[in-house]
């Protein structure tokens, strides 16, 4: 039976009808987790949860302990990872409230600790296959369960990392663009990576909650993401619980 874990980015610190049954910190070689993994009861499914930021939002994209999350959420016996992620819309379909279920991502950020494997033992590095950094899998099921909630959405895109906190400048959305990203978040890498050297499937539900930079006639409004961040994190976890639901009903 597929152990899930889900990974709450902004918006989602807490996971509303977890029937928590317990709590833990798990330490691992990289340090603490960016805080306790909660486990119970959710959709019918036992589920693992992760607050991405810590309670109360403490660490910025650029301050997650990557390397600890996922090797915490692995040693707790996860073998499938959802990460929610708040967005910005760079094509024109990626509109405030859209969903978006990437197939694909380009790493922008830097200075993160990025990889388990590191030279500081004597077996040769690995090098994972990262042509498709989500799990098919899935994303079939989170597209599932959109498409069962009736709510608008892309079932693919491309998600484009950058390093935070601050938002970018209308010319960086500009490359992003051709470079053919279609929506922006500070977030995706590298836990997407992590997940895979670690052998777990990962997939990503992004929520647009701004169009990105120069992609609207007005300045991005904190207020504004804040607004659309309550209702479509209500929505998500509509999603997560379908998907949770229906994975029960199946397995």
């Amino acid at each position: 039976m597929t152990t899930y874990a889900i990974i709450g980015g902004s918006g989602l610190g807490k996971l509303q009808g977890l029937n928590e049954r317990k709590s833990i910190l798990i330490d691992t070689p990289y340090g603490e987790p960016t805080g306790d993994i909660n486990i119970g009861e959710f959709a019918g499914q036992e589920v693992m949860f992760l607050a991405r930021h810590g309670q109360k939002h403490r660490y910025a994209p650029h301050q997650v302990n990557y390397r600890a999350n996922i090797w915490a959420l692995k040693q707790a016996g996860a073998d499938s990872i959802i990460a929610i992620n708040a967005v910005g819309g760079i094509h024109h379909a990626m509109g405030t409230g859209h969903f978006c279920v990437p197939h694909d991502l380009i790493d922008y950020t830097y200075c993160r600790q990025n990889t388990f494997f590191n030279n500081d033992h004597e077996q040769p590095i690995p090098h994972i296959d990262f042509s498709a950094p989500y799990s098919e899998e899935l994303r079939v099921r989170l597209i599932a369960a959109l498409m069962a909630e009736n709510f608008e959405f892309s079932a693919r895109g491309v998600y484009g990392c950058t390093q935070g906190p601050r938002l970018e400048t209308s010319a960086e959305i500009i490359r992003m663009e051709r470079d053919g990203c279609d929506i922006v978040g500070m977030t995706g890498m590298p836990e997407a990576a992590l997940a895979r050297e670690l052998s777990l499937e990962y997939a990503c539900l992004a929520l647009v909650v701004n169009p990105a930079a120069g992609k609207s006639s007005s300045a991005i409004s904190m207020a504004e993401i804040e607004s659309a961040l309550k209702l479509g994190i209500s929505n998500a976890q509509a999603v997560l619980s379908r998907l949770l639901g229906s994975a029960q009903k199946t397995s």
